[in-house]
């Protein structure tokens, strides 16, 4: 199943998109190589509204969601991550609206070293703490609107989608997008956790997701699978080059990773190396400096770590 990704996108920076009925679109002008035009914010319901992701701490992307509230009570602020680029203008939105801010928790073991970063930055909120705390499976409720929340790791131990009840609409934060893969980068990101996330998104009958980045999906469904396909072709591929020589991390992103822009070489690294782990634990690979366990990554694993497959590989 092909991987087919959509990098159209209609919209103007701080200018509202209808998306369907009782869903509004903001972008936030905040660029770059992993946020595609910016970060989506989703404005939800018609006579109280719940606002999703509300992006960075600016100003500008702040008057536009309150702009487009047009009076309306914004009184539920979700976040899907701790993710600076979708979560630090909670705050701010929260104190001018007196809206209720939830998110799943991050744990203290979730706070990984700053070393290795996609961004080569900190990029993790760790200093806001939600008023409401989310499990998986609970209702939000508005007057008009009502989200399910789904927790999804994988591109973070604390991400979660939000399912708009009986509409087969699911904003899928970075968790699934049109534009590109989703980046899982060690020790933030962790491969199995994802396979597992995504097979949670099997079950439902939706038919439209929301990113937090990029223009709308429409066949969510083929397109998981086709993530999933995607995902496990690239970890073949990998083996295959380890079995064939391919030492270690830095040599297979030469090797996949042809032409790659330098800006995008940690980022794609990273990817790897969670591949890797994830094999490792499968039993198809060992390291050098084996490490063992499950849920965020904990490995030692670097990326000039000596890598070998093992005759348990399929």
């Amino acid at each position: 199943m092909d991987l087919k990704l959509k990098q159209d996108m209609r919209f103007a920076y701080g200018e509202p998109t209808g998306i369907a009925p009782g869903i509004v679109r903001l972008v936030a002008n905040n660029p770059s190589p992993f946020t595609f035009k910016g970060t989506n914010t989703y404005l939800v319901g018609s006579t109280s509204l719940a606002v999703i992701d509300p992006g960075p701490d600016d100003p500008e992307h702040r008057d536009a969601i309150l702009k487009t509230a047009d009076g309306r009570a914004i009184t539920h602020i979700l976040t899907t991550h701790a993710h600076r680029d979708h979560i630090d203008g909670a705050a701010a939105l929260a104190k001018q609206t007196g809206a209720v801010t939830c998110a799943f928790p991050r744990r203290s073991d979730d706070e990984m070293d700053a070393q290795i970063r996609p961004t080569g930055e900190a990029f993790i909120n760790y200093e806001t703490t939600p008023d409401h705390v989310l499990t998986d499976g609970q209702r939000i409720e508005g007057a008009d609107w009502k989200l399910d929340a789904i927790h999804t790791p994988g591109h973070a131990p604390d991400h979660m989608c939000f399912r708009l009840a009986d509409r087969g609409v699911v904003f899928s934060g970075d968790h699934v997008m049109a534009w590109n893969t989703t980046v899982i980068a060690p020790p933030e990101g962790h491969m199995g956790d994802y396979f597992t996330s995504l097979e949670r998104l099997l079950v439902g009958e939706d038919t439209l997701y929301l990113p937090g980045h990029g223009g709308r999906l429409e066949q969510p469904v083929r397109m998981v699978k086709a993530y999933m396909v995607h995902r496990r072709w690239r970890e073949q591929a990998i083996l295959g080059a380890i079995r064939d020589g391919i030492p270690n991390i830095k040599a297979i992103v030469t090797l996949i990773y042809k032409d790659i822009d330098d800006k995008l070489r940690i980022a794609a690294s990273l990817s790897v190396q969670a591949h890797v782990e994830h094999l490792i634990e499968k039993g198809f690979l060992t390291a050098q400096n084996q490490f063992s366990g499950s849920g965020p990554s904990k490995s030692r694993i670097d990326f000039d770590t000596a890598l070998e497959a093992t005759p348990a590989s399929p």
